[in-house]
């Protein structure tokens, strides 16, 4: 484009604010909490309708609620060019991540609507369902479903806390038609850009107004189950002990101390989420589950230190006199940008004035995912502090904007 297009931020700083108000957070915004399929997220989704039907798109829906808003190309025949993140925040999150993405990636559809743009490609807005894992326990359901990397019968198998599975309660929720629908053909898109807050720290400590993203870490998710032998807090003596949580406490350390030794300073561990039985306090733990998420943008070092801890493992389970049972939930490779999309995405910061600068993802998107099926590339702002998934979450107004700017600019050429 010869003009850069206008972007209306106070239109958008708007819509980010209402859409944090659809929220089942306890606190009121900028703490968010929307999950999958709850009364909330579909109220969150409804709002994006009335956006999306005021910016002229159609809209389509699939059968899990992954929802595309078109702007439709002068050659109906061409590929499309697809943009968007998701909506869906996790219990006490913030209000940037993802939405920046799905609202300014329709701010960059508008501010291209009002510079007099007609793009030859259609440019499809998509909200992607279910990025984040809390109700399945699996992120990027929607993503994984639309590029073929997650069955039907495996969409079905995922069930939440109240032991309903996927498909009936995004059945529930009103989204109707055959899981097998939901995958797109893989010339479908022509090129993928996602735009998204960076969710580390390096943008902001070096003072870079936009990140092209070269490529995305893979991450593996494990489930563990660690079982000993319950009693009575004051009778069971300690050197006949059986603790699963003790046991528990003694691997979780070990995997941060494996994570810490890695060859690849990339390499992230946490075990975020651990439930102890019977969870009383006068009461030896019986059983402990635990979860692994596990990082990497080298998809063979992450699996090596996947081996290490079943390796550690191995070991404390039989000292400690307890047994462990654990199950890799999913261990994705990781993706690496397209070339083409990368060079758009740097002309397009470059044209603009910009500072930019190439890195890694370290957290997955729906991006990682798309690269399956389509050229695929990433658009980073900076967050302050580098802090995420906390209603302290923030970007300001003009890095959003210059993140839309560049992502508007990067869509036009793609498009054209």
């Amino acid at each position: 484009m010869t003009q850069t297009p206008p972007v209306d931020i106070e239109k958008l700083m708007g819509e980010l604010h209402q859409l944090a108000t659809i929220s089942d957070c306890a606190e009121p915004p900028p703490a968010v909490t929307r999950v999958v399929f709850s009364e909330t997220d579909l109220r969150g989704r409804e709002y994006l309708r009335s956006l999306y039907d005021e910016a002229g798109l159609s809209i389509r829906v699939d059968p899990i609620g992954n929802t595309f808003a078109r702007w439709e190309g002068s050659d109906p025949t061409a590929p499309a060019i697809g943009t968007g993140s998701h909506t869906d925040a996790i219990p006490h999150a913030g209000m940037y991540d993802g939405t920046v993405g799905v609202l300014g990636g329709l701010e960059a559809i508008r501010s291209l609507q009002r510079a007099g743009y007609q793009p030859r490609r259609a440019i499809e807005l998509v909200m992607f369902t279910s990025e984040e894992p809390t109700r399945f326990g699996v992120g990027c359901t929607g993503s994984r479903a639309m590029s073929g990397a997650m069955s039907s019968d495996e969409l079905i198998a995922l069930v939440d806390e109240a032991g309903e599975n996927y498909d009936t309660v995004r059945r529930q929720s009103g989204f109707q038609g055959e899981l097998s629908e939901v995958r797109l053909s893989a010339d479908y898109y022509h090129a993928f850009v996602e735009l998204h807050i960076e969710q580390g720290p390096e943008l902001e400590a070096s003072g870079t107004q936009i990140g092209v993203v070269t490529a995305i870490a893979a991450p593996a998710t494990a489930e563990f189950v660690v079982t000993g032998e319950g009693g009575h807090a004051g009778a069971v003596l300690m050197p006949t002990r059986r603790d699963a949580l003790t046991a528990a406490s003694e691997m979780v350390v070990e995997i941060e101390s494996l994570a810490r030794k890695s060859t690849s300073s990339d390499l992230v561990a946490t075990v975020g989420k651990l439930d102890v039985h019977p969870g009383a306090v006068n009461s030896i733990p019986s059983q402990v589950q635990f979860t692994l998420d596990l990082h990497d943008i080298d998809g063979a070092n992450r699996d090596a230190t996947l081996d290490a801890i079943g390796e550690m493992i191995e070991q404390v389970a039989p000292r400690r006199k307890l047994s462990v049972e654990w199950n890799i939930l999913h261990a994705d490779p990781p993706a690496d940008s397209a070339p083409q999309i990368v060079a758009a995405v740097n002309r397009a910061a470059d044209s603009l004035g910009f500072s930019s600068t190439e890195m890694i993802s370290r957290a997955y998107h729906d991006s990682l995912f798309m690269a399956r099926i389509a050229p695929t590339g990433m658009i980073f702002i900076p967050c302050r502090g580098g802090v995420s998934h906390r209603p302290d979450e923030y970007s300001s107004p003009a890095q959003i904007a210059a993140g839309v700017q560049t992502l508007a600019s990067s869509l036009a050429e793609l498009s054209a």
